[in-house]
């Protein structure tokens, strides 16, 4: 019961090891990810039910991949089989002044033929209490558009909550879609936004800085357009280089601003799935905390997943609220 459900596209990564660029290695390294996969995962770790719901390869790097899924306890019940492969990505870990770089395998990908008649939604959301989904699979294909869509239209009807996390990618949409519309059809039915400026403007077309101020009257301005909404996080990023990144976070919940205070990360040890991190913390907080601890959570659990390799945050609740705490001197426990 209770069920966190997450739906998207079940990747691999594959990198050289350490900082190389794939020019100078000849040995890799692989892990199993995906933006919803990783909330999914991440909420796992901190003790949630959590079903994911995907379409993966019928094949021996499919059946890995949901083996990886299981190893924490998530329910793959609802996730079907095809024969095309697993989609795929590749990256190469930047350092100090050189940005990493990431391109894509996934155009006819397993994920890419899902379409609604493959999803028992009913079934699937029987159990549960939270939906979440990010702008990455609408973007994807019509079918995974319609998809999602007919599963949060399901999720609101039963009294879900439903987390968006609207990311715009305009490399993404290359299926003849407007993003702009399609994402507005499917806020239409969240109840929590997690995005900045950049995915409010984009929604609204507005033109709105980073500033606080011009952050609170966006909040309003989306909420007064999606009446759904009750309340907005934005995970603010600084980075002074590709190793050394800050964290803050700060809301609007429809009566009051908050913000946290920045967390220094000085030594990055891999950036990839940080905000699925964010969007996780802030999910699992929400349940348990108030709105301002469910944010300062969420920001400790996006700082912390800066130090594990790989897509996935492997921090439990413990390590999070250690982190809370003021404990970030790293000092060996004994």
């Amino acid at each position: 019961m209770n069920q966190i459900i997450t739906f998207g596209e079940v990747l691999m990564r594959i990198s050289p090891q350490g900082n190389r660029k794939f020019v100078q290695s000849n040995a890799v390294e692989f892990y199993f990810g995906g933006t919803e996969l990783n909330v999914g995962i991440s909420i796992a770790n901190f003790g949630g039910n959590v079903k994911h719901i995907s379409c993966i390869s019928d094949d021996f790097i499919g059946d890995t991949a949901i083996s990886y899924l299981n190893k924490f306890d998530l329910d793959t019940s609802a996730i079907v089989r095809s024969p095309r492969p697993l989609g795929v990505y590749f990256l190469e870990v930047g350092a100090v002044m050189r940005a990493s770089s990431i391109s894509y395998n996934r155009s006819h990908s397993s994920f890419s033929e899902i379409k609604p008649a493959m999803v028992n939604w009913d079934k699937s959301l029987e159990n549960g209490k939270w939906f979440h989904w990010t702008g990455i699979t609408p973007a994807l294909n019509k079918g995974s558009q319609e998809t999602l869509l007919e599963g949060l239209k399901l999720a609101r009807k039963k009294g879900m909550q439903v987390s968006a996390d609207p990311t715009y990618r305009s490399g993404l949409w290359k299926y003849g879609e407007n993003a702009k519309e399609v994402l507005s059809e499917l806020v239409n039915h969240s109840t929590i936004f997690i995005g900045g400026i950049n995915e409010i403007n984009e929604l609204l077309e507005t033109d709105f800085t980073y500033s606080n101020d011009d952050f609170i009257e966006a909040s309003k301005q989306l909420i007064e357009k999606y009446p759904s909404i009750e309340k907005v996080f934005d995970k603010i990023r600084t980075s002074i280089n590709s190793s050394w990144h800050k964290i803050r976070a700060r809301m609007w919940n429809g009566k009051e601003f908050k913000e946290t205070e920045d967390l220094d990360i000085t030594h990055i040890i891999d950036r990839i799935g940080t905000g699925d991190a964010f969007a996780a913390g802030l999910i699992h907080g929400l349940q348990k905390f108030d709105d301002f601890k469910a944010m300062q959570f969420a920001s400790a659990a996006c700082a912390i997943k800066h130090t594990y390799l790989g897509d996935v945050n492997y921090a439990n609740e413990r390590d999070v609220i250690t982190i809370l705490n003021g404990e970030i001197t790293g000092r060996l426990n004994r």
